[in-house]
């Protein structure tokens, strides 16, 4: 209530104002800032659900995703009208989102034509094993030196492919000439501005920057790429830098209203944590959790499993940044497991309380490798183990074990990006959903013996999309000079055990993560039915063939006796 009673008490003073929609990969927001203090006015926010119609595969409606960013700036406008704010304050959009995830649409219908894939999915593991088993010496880092990407299953390239090669209205659409590809950014910009008639059909360099097809040299797609994976460029959208005006909001009660802002959200939380000048690093615990270090203006090749990514590039004559980035698959999405698959929580809550009543793990590790593991390993054969378990093991000791896990993450990329830059980082700033849990933040700390800073607002992917779109050339309603930059109150994590411990922690977390790996084959074996078989997984494969051989052989010796 108090950000609402600030926002009332002060409207006769509010300055121009700018929005974000920032559609996560669980949730859609739409926020509002002043934008020359940064305060967050209002807000409104819609969850979003995720659809799992075979192991590994994880899918989200873009229909869904559409009406909930509408929802959103509908719910946030009456909110405002209730403050007594000015909508028509609000003088520009920008866009954050879930990156990678991948949809394919009809151009002339605004019909999608599947279901949206999203980062997460592990269905196109046999197609990325096949690409690599192409590659000379079956290196994972055959397009890294134009992409700074690994082949992976996380990138949006492999999933258009899968698309193309197993929807017949994907494939019909892009004979026809009717298909329009994009990752959500697109999805939503162009829907916003018009859809079919007359949509624009953008992105932006951050989010291209994660589908394989763009160059991060030449800062356009890759002709070569494109014919690698198989992909006509017809269906790609066009290109803009991260801060210029794309097109104008076509429905609604902010109609006219310029989208002028587009970052994917790892870059866009960058922006928000004012992290623009080189050696500047931020760590985001969503779903996922990633951490972003800029490099300046020059992209660095990672040594150690990290991705070279684009960090952002705020106007069109303005020069490109970049980044290295560690990506973790799991963090938030482990609570969400707990809570939804095993029934143990009830809400991420309950999961801080559990855990700060043992603030132990009791010797369990949990490796959270639901869609095998990201950086630093790359390693798309892994699945979640939970090992170390007694009979003392309860389910206290499993919640800290996943709060740990979460933080061991953390470690492992931040180890790999000193190694990178030579120059270890001396604090950790953070941000995101699960940084309002206090005991994971001290974990934090704890295992990274160094300091971890939480800004006071925690919205800071939204803030950084907005700040773009404030920013942008025939908008100029927020300043990015450095000296212009609003002051950020935060909030200091300090270690408190001896890093001896943290050693020997984390050396036994590392144990466990090998003991996660090479667990699933990638061609699945199907049956009669065209079911896939249980010999699809080795172990499981040599446990029940075991089992029958000794089922046989004790049958075989009760006969004889």
């Amino acid at each position: 209530m108090n950000g609402t009673m600030a926002a009332s008490s002060h409207r006769i003073m509010l300055g121009p104002l700018v929005a974000a929609i920032d559609q996560g990969t669980s949730s859609t927001r739409f926020l509002v800032f002043n934008s020359k203090t940064a305060e967050l006015l209002s807000h409104h926010m819609v969850e979003i659900k995720q659809s799992f119609p075979k192991e590994g595969w994880v899918e989200e409606d873009p229909k869904e995703i559409l009406q909930s960013v509408h929802e959103c700036m509908e719910r946030t406008c009456e909110k405002l009208t209730q403050l007594n704010i000015d909508i028509t304050n609000i003088k520009a959009i920008g866009v954050t989102n879930q990156r990678e995830t991948t949809l394919v649409w009809d151009k002339e219908t605004g019909e999608p034509l599947y279901n949206a894939i999203v980062w997460l999915d592990l269905r196109t593991q046999s197609t990325v094993e096949r690409l690599i088993n192409k590659t000379p010496g079956r290196n994972k880092n055959h397009l890294k030196h134009k992409t700074g990407l690994p082949i992976s299953t996380y990138f949006s390239a492999v999933k258009l492919r899968w698309l193309m090669d197993n929807v017949a209205e994907v494939h019909e659409a892009i004979v026809s000439h009717r298909a329009m590809f994009g990752t959500v950014d697109s999805w939503l910009i162009w829907c916003l501005t018009g859809g079919k008639s007359g949509g624009v059909h953008c992105t932006d360099v951050t989010n291209a920057s994660r589908t394989m097809l763009f160059n991060i040299h030449t800062m356009d797609w890759d002709p070569e790429l494109c014919k690698y994976f198989g992909i006509p460029m017809e269906i790609l959208p066009r290109v803009r830098s991260s801060s210029e005006i794309y097109g104008l909001m076509k429905c609604g009660a902010l109609s006219g209203i310029p989208i002028s802002g587009c970052l994917g959200d790892q870059s866009a939380a960058l922006v928000g944590q004012m992290c623009f000048q080189d050696g500047q690093a931020k760590n985001t615990y969503g779903t996922g959790c990633f951490l972003l270090r800029n490099t300046g203006a020059k992209p660095v090749m990672s040594d150690h499993g990290l991705l070279t990514t684009v960090a952002y590039k705020l106007g069109r004559d303005k020069p490109a940044c970049y980044a290295l980035e560690g990506s973790v698959a799991i963090a938030g999405a482990v609570v969400r497991w707990l809570q939804d698959n095993l029934g143990i929580i009830g809400s991420s809550e309950e999961l801080e309380k559990l855990a700060a009543s043992v603030c132990t793990s009791y010797g369990c590790y949990f490796v959270p490798a639901f869609s095998g593991l990201y950086a630093p390993y790359w390693e798309p054969s892994a699945r979640g183990i939970i090992c170390g378990l007694t009979q003392f093991t309860n389910r206290s000791h499993l919640a800290f074990a996943a709060l740990e896990a979460v933080c061991f993450q953390t470690r492992e990329i931040l180890d790999s990006m000193n190694q990178d830059s030579g120059i270890p980082l001396t604090q950790l700033q953070v941000d995101g959903g699960m940084t309002s849990n206090r005991l994971l933040m001290q974990l934090q700390a704890d295992i990274l013996c160094i300091p971890v800073v939480k800004p006071s607002m925690p919205e800071t992917t939204a803030l950084g999309a907005a700040m773009a779109a404030g920013a942008a050339e025939g908008v100029s309603v927020w300043s990015l000079n450095p000296e212009d930059l609003s002051e950020v109150t935060s909030e200091k994590f300090e270690p408190q055990i001896n890093p001896e411990e943290s050693e020997l922690r984390y050396a036994r977390w590392k144990k466990a993560v090998q003991k996660s790996m090479n667990w699933e084959t990638t061609e699945p074996v199907c049956n009669g039915n065209g079911e896939t078989s249980i010999f699809s997984s080795v172990p499981l494969g040599f446990y029940v063939m075991g089992s029958m051989l000794m089922l046989i052989g004790a049958k075989y010796i009760a006969g004889h006796n």
